[in-house]
């Protein structure tokens, strides 16, 4: 399909990667996603946004690894969403897969979203996660270690713009949602709405901070 790309792709910030990644595909077993929506997040004490903003758990322990490895979060009690780590080991940040476009294995993706049509199947983070089959045991895994999981060259190409990032309560006007301009697969933008039971949601969230995944 295409050219693989290297892990020196990955071993750069991540508002520099990310709209790097568009157009590039990801592929996981027989179904491949032609990325046309990402969002970078930053460093530990810099990005409020990131998950890794309070240093190193047993739950984003991934983002602290090498670069190109997978790291898969569960969210809100009903979603997994998917990044690729950036930067040396340690340094901990990632880049959201957050939309794109299925270009191999249509009919297994058809299958595991039955009924959706295929603009939608992998629309927003966790349609894509779902469509790729990215869960917790794939968090971790390596994009370059010869397995079933690869990010290839693809086809980069479109005006590609940038915003703020979608439903984020801090750090919410860093311009670092990328997205292809026009292209159909790409998420519709949502700001945060605070809610009254936000309180419990955050600690909620910081209880699975100190958790395993």
């Amino acid at each position: 399909m295409s050219d693989l790309l290297t892990r020196d792709f990955f071993d750069r910030p991540t508002h520099v990667v990310a709209p790097d990644l568009l157009g590039r595909i990801v592929q996981f077993g027989p179904v491949g996603v032609r990325l046309t929506e990402v969002e970078a997040y930053g460093l530990p004490g810099q990005d409020p946004a990131s998950h890794t903003y309070r240093g190193r758990t047993p739950r984003n322990a991934v983002m602290f690894g090498p670069p190109g490895f997978l790291y898969v979060y569960f969210t809100y009690g009903m979603h997994f969403c998917a990044n690729i780590v950036c930067l040396p080991e340690g340094l901990g940040s990632a880049v959201l897969l957050r939309a794109g476009e299925v270009v191999a294995g249509l009919d297994v993706a058809r299958e595991r979203r039955t009924g959706v049509k295929d603009r939608d199947l992998a629309r927003g983070p966790a349609r894509l996660a779902m469509t790729l089959a990215f869960g917790r045991a794939q968090n971790g895994l390596d994009c370059f270690g010869g397995g079933p999981l690869r990010v290839l060259a693809g086809s980069p190409g479109g005006k590609i713009m940038s915003g703020p990032r979608t439903g984020v309560s801090t750090g919410a006007d860093t311009p670092w949602r990328f997205w292809i301009d026009g292209d159909p697969t790409v998420s519709p933008y949502r700001a945060h709405v605070p809610r009254r039971n936000d309180r419990v949601l955050r600690k909620a969230v910081r209880s699975a901070e100190n958790t395993d995944l």
